[in-house]
């Protein structure tokens, strides 16, 4: 599989990555291992989980396989913290919680560091300075090789990079952040793309397939065993199940067909090639699933296909972007 570069840094990775945000709840260790082994051997690297996913057994389960299926060095281990389960205070980005949050993941990874540690959402109540000291303490503890943030808005990850440049004793720079893409979910390019390319902070979509939608597989119900089916997550895949979204998978299937692949594909491929994008992170429930989204690595959209998916999911641009744009 091809590697690119993480933002602005030597780390290269997969340019598609595992996510094992099931893992654990609804992927047992088993598939989690048949998913595993069939990245690594297809030459992925990549592989991103998080404090919170399974209530940290998607850790857990991620730790017990390394070494046993996989080398621990083949691998970039890619984790988040911040997230907390309180109902008042969604995200707590203080020192104290990070630092402690982090050696928690190192020992459920069972790992004495990780590639990647992002801050999961902004902190809207902690000083972004003592966040960010988080991060520098982490990397110059060497627990933390490179350091990213996840659902950071524009003037949020403008903001913090911006403050690792200026600030006194800050010498971390951010590498990447994490963002829902996909034809489906657009938004990243109002702000968020456009700083991360000024920046050079790489930017790692999840969801590229639009919470599963871009597959096709709703286009006539919802079928049993699927992520739309599931009580937990029916309401995550319910808002791409719209006129629009249809629309928009009715493009895709259609350039599928015409190309003799699979709307999967078609859809990882769109995303995984945007300027900007290092590698969009997809989450499988078995092996075989992740098989197909693999299979991408030989897949290159022709240009009169990609305007055409751009133009059926072109975002609605109105004041102030409209007329920003033209400048």
């Amino acid at each position: 599989m091809e590697q690119r570069h993480l933002g602005r840094t030597g780390l290269r990775v997969s340019r598609i990555g595992l996510g094992t945000l099931t893992w654990g709840r609804d992927t047992d260790e088993h598939d989690a291992a048949d998913q595993l082994k069939a990245f690594w051997d297809a030459g992925g690297t990549l592989v991103d989980t998080a404090d919170v996913y399974s209530d940290g057994e998607a850790e857990c389960v991620l730790g017990r396989l390394l070494d046993s299926l996989v080398p621990r060095q083949d691998l970039v281990i890619a984790t988040k913290a911040g997230s907390v389960p309180d109902p008042y205070r969604r995200f707590d980005g203080s020192r104290g919680h990070l630092l402690a949050a982090l050696d928690a993941s190192l020992r459920r990874l069972g790992t004495d560091y990780v590639d990647v540690w992002q801050i999961h959402a902004f902190d809207p109540v902690t000083p972004l300075e003592e966040t960010l000291q988080a991060l520098d303490l982490a990397v110059s503890s060497g627990r933390v090789r490179y350091a990213g943030v996840s659902d950071f808005s524009g003037w949020q990850l403008a903001k913090a990079a911006t403050w690792q440049l200026a600030a006194p004793g800050l010498r971390t720079r951010l590498a990447c952040t994490q963002m829902e893409y996909s034809l489906l979910q657009r938004g990243v390019e109002r702000e968020v793309l456009p700083a991360a390319l000024d920046l050079g902070v790489g930017l790692l979509p999840s969801s590229p397939l639009g919470r599963g939608v871009l597959t096709g597989k709703y286009r006539t119900g919802t079928p049993s065993g699927s992520r739309g089916a599931s009580e937990q997550l029916a309401p995550f895949v319910e808002p791409y199940l719209d006129e629009a979204a249809s629309r928009i998978v009715h493009a895709v299937v259609t350039a599928a067909d015409g190309l003799a692949t699979t709307p999967l594909q078609v859809a990882l491929a769109w995303v995984r090639d945007r300027p900007g994008v290092v590698a969009p992170v997809v989450g499988a429930r078995n092996a075989r699933q992740l098989s197909e989204a693999l299979s991408v690595e030989a897949l290159s959209l022709p240009d009169e296909i990609c305007q055409a998916l751009d133009d059926v999911s072109a975002p609605v641009h109105r004041y102030p972007d409209q007329d920003w744009s033209t400048l």
